[in-house]
């Protein structure tokens, strides 16, 4: 039987009528009524019972059309994916990066790639700002932070729990607080987003949610800045582990109050539309989560996260 057959016979479904379904499929009336017939010889039944006014599916028809869709759907998607394993991965990548993460990982990570891909050519935009894909010109961006917009398409990369820092030096001046209560004397780097100063941090422990309003000194709109002002030692930031990292594991920093969890966060690789989905950003998107994997895996090893990264 014809695969073309097949894709005739759903049509003469969808429409009751050889002649629409003919339309649809760009081809005379004749040669989908032959197609037609051919497919019901093949079978050894009648799909449809014939009418002066329509055609409506016999008994046989009702058992075999919704089978013969999940066939062809699956015909197709193996053709998708053959068609996706062949094609050569190339062209720009136009790729938004927060700030933190962007510049001391990802950079790297995207050059790794760029190595293994020589055709592929690389544009940034490297901000903590929210992406709007038509304004700043990207195909897809590397975000903490689930998609809030439903028509937006997204990989999840990895859960990424936060943590409170320091350095060594500052906690030695200034003293190690114990509870969140005792935050509030401490001075706060913050994170500024649209003129927000975000100087209330949230922790929980054993069931019970704390929230302190911060004072500080020091905010900005750049994530990056605030991990460079807590490394030099002027006061505590919370901030996604991935981004502390290897700052934690040089012992540059420290983690306090490991009990009093700050609110945890997700990476995503996010792309604006199902077209945009090429096979360079399932590449990426795969090399993202390895990455992301080995540096969890680290931290968690070493006693900065628990379990719940890796849920």
């Amino acid at each position: 039987m014809l695969l073309e057959d097949l894709q005739v016979v759903l049509k003469v479904a969808e429409f009751r009528s050889i002649t629409a379904a003919a339309t649809s499929l760009n081809m005379r009336t004749a040669t989908a009524s032959a197609a037609l017939k051919r497919a019901e010889k093949a079978l050894g039944a009648e799909l449809f019972v014939r009418t002066t006014r329509q055609l409506r599916l016999s008994n046989a028809g009702e058992r075999y059309i919704p089978q013969c869709e999940q066939a062809l759907t699956m015909l197709a998607q193996a053709k998708h994916n053959m068609k996706d394993g062949l094609d050569t991965v190339d062209g720009e990548l136009r790729i938004a990066l927060s700030s933190d993460l962007g510049r001391n990982f990802a950079i790297l990570w995207l050059g790794e790639f760029m190595d293994a891909h020589p055709k592929v050519s690389l544009k940034t935009n490297i901000s903590d700002s929210n992406i709007d894909f038509y304004r700043d010109s990207v195909d897809i961006a590397l975000r903490y932070g689930s998609p809030s917009d439903a028509n937006l398409y997204g990989f999840k990369i990895c859960n990424v729990p936060s943590l409170l820092c320091a350095t060594p030096g500052y906690l030695a001046q200034h003293g190690s607080p114990q509870h969140p209560h005792e935050l509030a004397s401490h001075n706060g780097l913050f994170y500024q987003l649209h003129d927000i100063i975000h100087d209330t941090w949230a922790f929980s422990h054993s069931g019970i949610e704390y929230k302190i309003k911060m004072n500080g000194r020091h905010a900005s709109n750049d994530g990056d800045l605030v991990r460079r002002w807590c490394t030099a030692g002027k006061g505590l930031a919370v901030k996604s582990c991935l981004d502390m990292s290897a700052d934690l594991l040089s012992g540059k920093v420290v983690n306090i109050m490991p009990k009093f969890k700050p609110r945890p966060t997700e990476l995503w690789l996010i792309c604006p539309s199902r077209q945009s989905i090429t096979p360079a950003v399932r590449l990426l998107r795969d090399m993202f989560k390895q990455k992301c994997s080995l540096i969890l895996k680290q931290l968690h090893e070493r006693g900065f996260i628990d379990d719940s990264a890796f849920i």
